[in-house]
């Protein structure tokens, strides 16, 4: 038998309480994040934010731009912004590579 590998759930899917998170404060969790990677555990990030977050709105973010493949979580558990814009516009438009929608 092949053994199962266990799903995570979504925190907002787990956590009813879980908030939407408005663009604004995405982009700014985003911004801080750039700004300052690899400097931050998750906790620690969390409590030096700009401006105040609930807890629940802050996982959503984070597991948001995990799945976009814009942070990571270094072995040490630091967050870690890999996003590059520049990359990926020279890439963008190369005809000998194919997009998936």
């Amino acid at each position: 038998m092949a053994a199962q590998i266990k799903q995570k759930k979504p925190y907002a899917d787990i956590n009813n309480i879980a908030r939407s998170p408005t663009l604004q404060t995405v982009l700014m969790v985003e911004k801080f994040i750039d700004n300052n990677s690899g400097e931050y555990k998750k906790t620690d990030l969390f409590k030096n934010l700009p401006r105040k977050v609930m807890w629940q709105t802050f996982q959503v973010i984070m597991e948001y731009l995990e799945s976009i493949y814009k942070i990571v979580y270094d072995r040490d558990g630091y967050v870690v912004y890999i996003w590059n814009p520049e990359f990926a516009a020279r890439y963008k438009n190369r005809d000998d590579l194919e997009w998936k929608e």
